[in-house]
């Protein structure tokens, strides 16, 4: 790992809207994966990461010299990769101040949820690629978020809920897939900080992650597709019910 000093230009907001420590040393540690293939796709993905583990917030400001300085890779590099988050309407370019994290609004949230609905149950009922190592790293994410639970580290139970879901998607077989649920689980992961509190919207779910897994496990993909189906529709109704995006 190469170590870079990261200095904070003057005259941003407050440090912590700013481009968070612990994303760009996450991002520092990326790097020799990025200078490898020198592509606007791979800092892209690094930056999308660090959105769906939760180290970069919704507002966090993202400096374009922070990020070449971190990643190693030019500033065309890093311009090309900030527009296709933008487009992924993970990132927002504000005129003269930026680019930021985004703050899905409620229409974001219903909306992603209706391509979930559309994904992920069926990547569970089709299953092309559902051998005994997929279906462990479903089993795996479960550990995980029990884990997590047990040390009361409710980030990280967040972040164990999303490998969930990355990894029912993962049994399809399918790189595209796989591609357009990273993209869904970095728009989640933004609504989840608009939760008063994460334990009570991931916790519940714990016990619904294992009956699912359960259900791959026994070989009733249909069945676990059904739960699934019904585990989102809940999920969706259960975080607007709280969510404030503000």
């Amino acid at each position: 790992m190469v170590a870079v000093t990261v200095l904070r230009p003057p005259g941003l907001e407050s440090p912590g809207l700013d481009l968070a420590d612990a994303a760009v040393a996450s991002l520092t540690r990326a790097r020799v994966q990025v200078m490898h293939t020198s592509t606007a796709e791979r800092v892209a993905d690094a930056v999308r990461d660090e959105i769906v583990e939760g180290r970069l917030r919704p507002g966090s400001r993202l400096p374009e010299q922070r990020l070449c300085t971190a990643l190693g890779v030019s500033r065309n590099t890093v311009r090309e990769a900030m527009s296709q988050l933008v487009t992924e309407r993970v990132l927002v370019r504000e005129p003269h101040r930026g680019l930021f994290v985004a703050r899905p609004d409620r229409e974001a949230v219903r909306d992603v949820y209706r391509a979930r609905r559309v994904i992920e149950p069926a990547s569970v009922r089709s299953g092309e690629a559902a051998d005994d190592a997929r279906v462990a790293a479903v089993r795996a994410a479960v550990e995980e978020g029990r884990g997590a639970a047990a040390d009361e580290r409710w980030d990280d139970l967040a972040s164990a809920n999303q490998h969930f879901h990355r990894a029912l998607v993962a049994l399809a077989g399918s790189p595209r897939l796989d591609q357009q649920m990273a993209l869904l689980l970095a728009e989640m992961r933004l609504v989840f900080h608009g939760m008063p509190v994460v334990r009570e919207f991931h916790e519940p779910y714990l016990a619904r992650n294992a009956t699912i897994c359960e259900l791959l496990e026994g070989g009733r993909r249909a069945a676990a597709a059904d739960a699934v189906d019904e585990y989102l529709r809940e999920a969706e109704t259960h975080l607007l019910s709280g969510y404030d995006p503000t």
